[in-house]
């Protein structure tokens, strides 16, 4: 697959120089199977195969983009993409990655996962909703997908950059009856191996929403936090927005000028590693042939460095740190991370905690306001914390406070870390937070 993938890139890179000096080529063929769960049946399970073509060309300092899922009609393909770039505005910083050698990145593709049918992967979800069943809770929503993608890149400088990766992810949402109501949890779980539990999935989900029946109102109050995986990923995706170059560029980040300064915890060191052993978006290369990389983007509080695609590090006149990250072949690269680790140097379990809360999850998280960090948001899942000890689950309550404050006054609440989405950290615990009752 990969050699005729390679054959095709070079065939359509050659006609595109018949036309153009520069030009690029990024072809991509995803096979998944997908299955989605509504209460205790599976509602549907399909296998799905795309295989296209994007192209974009560089014209007198204008850039042309065009794709195809019709490989039969590459040069047409080719042809409207010039014509598109005619229409566009003149931009020096349009620019097509240099030749280069790409790392060994480990683990990223398992063989298992490409011969997987739709029976097994259905087996997969049916187990996860037994299970849940068992565990006497009631599956409402989730689903299963798994597949594979190789990606080819070539350009008119030599690049030529070859990528083949995995994925497996389950999920299930789970209701049990709580007094006249019910108590709601979910959870979720990814790899690049077929090394995901789906029994362990649901027993998690069943046990959160068992464990928060009952739950009692909470006094309003500034108390520690303890943000829960995909608590704490969903306010750290509000805060990795400022670590994006064209965020930066736009004047839409509160660290544009802060470079070398200390802006979060002395304790907090943050990396973006496109080359991370087993990550969920490790490859060799971005999306447009630049070599994966480790980035530090904060040491120890300091500010060090941002996430560029080639565009953006040619207008900050830097090098691009291998994030021009695409959504697929019909789309053109932008500034995105591969790996965010949040590293933290510090300690602070839950035992050492007098008074707080600790937070599964957060609803309306997405309303951040991204500029100025401050949120207003829902917990779900949340528990009192006593002494060190969780005491009772909380009825309903709403967190209040700055991202970017709150991560200055931050630190681990656990060794263990996961990843959710491109983000991988511990728990986090963060000092003070409004929490109305």
């Amino acid at each position: 697959m990969m050699e005729m993938m390679d054959e095709i890139a070079q065939e359509t890179l050659g006609i595109a120089l018949k036309y153009v000096k520069e030009a690029e080529i990024y072809l991509e063929r995803e096979e998944k199977v997908d299955v989605d769960i509504q209460n205790d049946q599976v509602d549907f399970a399909k296998e799905v195969s795309s295989y296209g073509l994007g192209i974009r060309i560089i014209l007198d300092n204008k850039m042309g983009f065009a794709y195809t899922t019709d490989l039969t009609k590459l040069e047409q393909t080719i042809k409207n993409a010039v014509y598109n770039a005619k229409f566009n505005v003149i931009d020096e910083n349009f620019v097509f990655a240099p030749k280069s050698t790409y790392p060994n990145v480990k683990e990223i593709y398992d063989p298992k996962i490409r011969d997987l049918d739709v029976e097994d992967t259905v087996k997969f979800a049916k187990t996860m909703i037994q299970t849940s069943i068992n565990e006497k809770c009631q599956p409402t929503s989730g689903g299963v997908s798994a597949g594979s993608i190789n990606t080819v890149i070539a350009n008119s400088d030599g690049v030529l950059s070859k990528d083949s990766s995995t994925f497996f992810s389950g999920f299930i949402s789970v209701n049990i009856p709580d007094g006249t109501g019910v108590s709601t949890a979910n959870e979720s779980d990814s790899s690049r191996y077929l090394d995901i539990d789906a029994q362990t999935i649901a027993q998690n989900a069943c046990e959160v929403a068992r464990d928060s029946r009952n739950g009692k109102p909470v006094e309003t109050g500034d108390m520690e936090i303890v943000l829960d995986y995909n608590a704490a990923a969903a306010l750290v995706y509000t805060f990795a927005n400022a670590l994006n170059a064209d965020n930066v560029q736009r004047g839409r980040s509160v660290y544009a000028d802060k470079l070398g300064e200390e802006v979060l915890s002395s304790s907090l060191n943050i990396f973006d590693d496109g080359t991370l052993k087993k990550g969920l978006n490790s490859a060799q290369s971005d999306g447009e042939g630049v070599p994966s990389q480790k980035t530090t983007l904060v040491q120890n509080g300091v500010l060090k460095n941002f996430i560029y695609d080639l565009y953006t590090s040619r207008k900050g006149g830097v090098q691009s740190t291998g994030n021009g990250a695409r959504s697929s072949f019909a789309d053109v690269p932008s500034v995105g991370f591969s790996n965010l680790i949040l590293d933290f140097e510090e300690l602070n379990e839950i035992s050492n905690i007098k008074s707080g809360l600790i937070v599964k999850d957060l609803l309306g998280a997405h309303t951040a306001n991204p500029i100025s960090g401050d949120f207003s948001v829902e917990t779900m899942n949340a528990f009192y914390i006593k002494d060190g000890e969780i005491a009772y689950p909380v009825k309903k309550a709403m967190l209040s406070g700055n991202v970017f404050n709150a991560l200055k006054h931050a630190s681990a609440s656990s060794i263990k870390t996961r990843q959710v989405g491109p983000f991988i950290l511990p728990q986090i615990v963060v000092s003070k937070l409004r929490v109305v009752g």
